[in-house]
């Protein structure tokens, strides 16, 4: 499918993924990625690898996550 129209094209996504991954290997995630762009406004597509992580999460990314999440929601009362 070509890219996406409307209010959904200018969304921001954070992608994340650990270089050691043994179930979803990294070049799963970069074509990914690449897909995504080709589908929104590929300035809002960020793309994070972790060094060491494998399926799993990091305080690195959870870091990026909590950054992400904050710029791009509005606080919660």
């Amino acid at each position: 499918q070509g890219p996406i129209s409307g209010v959904n094209k200018d969304i921001a996504v954070l992608q994340c993924h650990g270089d050691c991954d043994p179930l979803v290997p990294l070049m799963f995630g970069s074509l990914t990625v690449e897909k995504l762009k080709s589908m929104i406004n590929p300035a809002n597509v960020t793309f994070r690898t972790y060094s060491g992580m494998m399926h799993s999460s990091c305080i690195e990314e959870m870091m990026d996550v909590k950054q992400f999440i904050d710029k791009h929601l509005p606080p919660v009362d």
